[in-house]
């Protein structure tokens, strides 16, 4: 499991710039996407969790219909948002992209 380093607000802030639509939560970087139908969305679900299982990073999230929410926090991190958030964050956009 690759090693989480927590971050600093000043650094999630930054990140936060690099993320569209991305914010801070309950202290969770938290984004929610609309597609155009349930496939849709558990297409795009399947394809982030293929991508997490290979980071070993899992996402907070929830399917109603065509929506998908989701929060990102490290555990292992003691519950605070790392370097390990940031990256699956910016792999969802990329997928959410496709």
């Amino acid at each position: 499991m690759p090693k989480a380093t927590a971050l600093s607000e000043d650094q999630i802030q930054r990140a936060l710039h690099d993320l569209p639509g991305w914010s801070v939560v309950e202290g969770k970087l938290h984004k929610e996407f609309t597609f155009a139908d349930f496939t849709a969305a558990f297409g795009f679900m399947t394809k982030v969790a293929i991508e997490a299982n290979t980071l070993d990073h899992h996402p907070e999230w929830c399917n109603v219909w065509n929506k998908v929410v989701i929060d990102l926090v490290t555990h292992s991190a003691d519950d605070q948002i790392s370097d390990l958030d940031v990256k699956l964050a910016g792999t969802i956009e990329k997928l959410a992209e496709r």
